[in-house]
């Protein structure tokens, strides 16, 4: 890192950096506000824009600020990491810290992928954050994809609507972050987010002035119902109004602004993990992303065998069969949800480790939370992690208890997967014990909306999947298209997509823990299906984006090893791919195990063929994907030229 000082006398009233390339520009103006410009390739992407934080003393971080000084530096380092797409992250960037002689700093930073700024704070004693100013005033009229919210709590699922503009956004709708905004003249995509939300509320946004949309956040919880039961949940009914009880010495959340020229950047963009705190620990031998063996979304359903299955049967001799399998198909985990039998859990637990398998166990967040000894009673019965659920809330408390959580458990050396939880924000990279963050509308809403289909896919990888991993929960067998899809609440339900589909998502989702979501005898019945289930990783060494188009298809390849893997979906429209295979090392011949959609899929879902060919770096291979269609495919070298 090279740092300069720039004394007082010279200072200006307006401050820039770009980022390495020279493509994006962050330009701070000083004056009786704070406000930002972005730009990119010198065109404006977000005009003047005041930004500040109100304490509940009165005092206002970003009004009348006199300098102190200005420092600029050249940030340049590697992020190692236990998963994710890549190994590593270059972490390069410019930064620009600015100091006001009122006891705080804006920091920015400029980033080839985005810009990112935060207020920073050495005041004395706590503080009660009262508000806070997050502009973005938008040039020209972006068109929006908007995850609108009908409330601060229980919103993270939620499908995009689609707005022609920002005008025609009702004032009073709002959504959670990140939202994606479209110039299509320009082939520029802008994305709104936030990364590092310690000790604070979650950033959601609405519309406000003429072209602009600006933060809102859930203020600090007042009452809740039923506080004294840890068994219930914990829904606010009156709030403060303030934000957030707080360390007056403290940096404070990056608002972020990630900006991409080509749609398939966004499938391999991580600003978000770069910026957020660093990792909290060094012990991390016990953290083994991997896959897991489900009972919930089939209902436990067991077709055609001799043992009972099915709710009321969540037994030692259930969950054996479902440890047999998982041991076969060399699947890491098996995860025992809601209303699995107590009784039974150190019994299973043991003969899952006879059998080289571990276990998680789903839990209700009050429990953990309030009584951290819980983790250790768990660990103890012999789980190795804890699926975590019903959290609901991104007020500052909730927030609190999410970290609070993933530290505890980190201590007991227990990985933690969060369900009915908020989106992520990069907390994974100071706690890599998170695997999965749920925040999206995964495979089991199947069983009560038609949202969680094709369309939604090709929207969220390229938004939600921005501000960390999710918990989807793939691997249905029960495929349909669009017109035979009914929901079945109870029972084993359907999902929407071709079965090529079903199997490109272990590519083209970020989840560390990685689901199949279907039951043991389903699977069975298709040997070649398991042979890719089985194999697929959930961690990587590099990432490819092939090709890609927001909401509409993408295509993507990733390397683990030797090994390559390539999944490619498509939404309701049926359409041919191209897969450039040059992202295959030189002199190489690779074995390709295709599953592909055929014109048999278009009457049949389920429908697929799978084949082998030969590839090398100079193949080109265009596949017709039917209606909701994919192809996936595992990639092993044969030998060197």
């Amino acid at each position: 890192m090279l740092a300069f000082l720039l004394p007082a006398n010279e200072m200006q009233e307006k401050y820039e950096i770009t980022s390495p390339d020279g493509a994006l520009k962050i330009r701070v103006n000083i004056s009786e506000d704070i406000v930002y410009e972005v730009f990119y390739r010198d065109n404006a992407l977000i005009l003047p824009s005041k930004i500040s934080i109100t304490l509940g003393d009165g005092r206002m971080i970003g009004k009348n600020a006199t300098i102190r000084n200005v420092e600029t530096k050249n940030v340049q380092e590697t992020i190692q990491r236990l998963y994710g797409k890549s190994k590593s992250l270059d972490n390069t960037c410019r930064e620009l810290s600015i100091h006001f002689n009122e006891g705080y700093s804006l920091i920015a930073r400029a980033y080839d992928e985005g810009v990112a700024y935060r207020f920073k704070t050495e005041l004395e004693g706590p503080v009660i954050v009262k508000s806070e100013e997050a502009n973005f005033n938008f040039s020209g009229s972006p068109s929006v994809w908007f995850p609108e919210a009908d409330a601060l709590m229980r919103s993270w699922e939620r499908t995009y609507q689609s707005y022609v503009s920002i005008q025609s956004i009702d004032t009073a709708k709002f959504a959670i972050t990140p939202v994606l905004f479209s110039y299509p003249e320009k082939g520029i995509r802008v994305v709104v987010a936030e990364s590092d939300q310690t000790d604070y509320p979650g950033m959601y946004i609405q519309p406000h002035g003429t072209n602009g949309v600006r933060g809102k956040w859930a203020q600090y919880p007042k009452t809740v119902t039923d506080s004294t039961n840890i068994y219930a949940y914990q829904r606010v009914t009156a709030r403060y109004d303030y934000l957030a009880k707080t360390s007056g010495n403290r940096s404070y959340p990056w608002r972020v602004v990630v900006v991409s020229a080509h749609d398939k950047d966004l499938l391999n963009n991580e600003l978000i993990f770069k910026l957020a705190k660093p990792q909290q620990f060094t012990n991390t031998a016990w953290i083994k992303p991997g896959k897991s063996a489900w009972e919930w979304w089939h209902d436990g359903i067991l077709e055609g065998v001799s043992i009972p299955s099915g709710p009321g049967h969540l037994n030692f001799d259930f969950y054996k069969y479902y440890i047999d399998f998982a041991a076969k198909y060399h699947i890491e985990y098996v995860t025992l949800d809601a209303e699995y039998d107590n009784k039974s859990v150190k019994q299973i637990c043991s003969y899952a480790a006879s059998k080289g398998v571990k276990i998680f166990l789903w839990d209700y967040i009050n429990l953990p939370v309030w009584n951290p000894d819980r983790i250790s009673e768990l660990k103890n019965l012999g789980a190795t992690g804890l699926k975590v659920d019903l959290i609901e809330r991104d007020d500052q408390i909730a927030m609190n208890w999410i970290e609070k959580l993933a530290k505890d458990c980190a201590e007991r050396e227990m990985m933690l997967l969060l369900h009915g939880c908020p989106k992520p924000s990069g907390l994974q990279r100071a706690y890599p014990n998170i695997l999965n963050f749920e925040a999206v509308r995964g495979a089991e809403c199947n069983k009560w909306d038609s949202w969680s289909d094709p369309d939604y896919h090709l929207q969220f990888i390229f938004i939600r999947m921005l501000a960390g991993p999710l918990d989807y929960t793939p691997g249905s067998m029960r495929n349909v298209d669009k017109a035979h899809f009914s929901n079945i609440p109870h029972g084993i339900p359907m999902s929407m997509g071709t079965r090529s589909h079903e199997l490109a998502m272990y590519v083209l989702f970020d989840q560390p823990l990685a689901y199949l979501c279907d039951s043991p005898t389903e699977y069975s019945k298709y040997p070649d299906m398991m042979r890719f289930l089985s194999k697929v990783p959930t961690v990587w060494e590099q990432t490819v984006p092939l090709a890609a188009k927001v909401g509409e298809y993408a295509a993507i390849a990733k390397r683990e090893g030797d090994a390559w893997y390539v999944g490619a979906m498509t939404n309701w429209r049926g359409r041919p791919i191209e897969i450039d295979f040059s992202f295959l090392p030189k002199n190489e011949t690779y074995v390709a195990e295709i599953y592909r959609d055929t014109p048999e899929t278009m009457r049949d879902a389920r429908k697929y063929a799978f084949e082998t060919v030969k590839v090398t770096r100079q193949t080109k291979m265009t596949f017709q994907l039917a209606s909701g269609g994919g192809v996936a495919m595992r990639l092993y070298r044969l030998y060197t030229n």
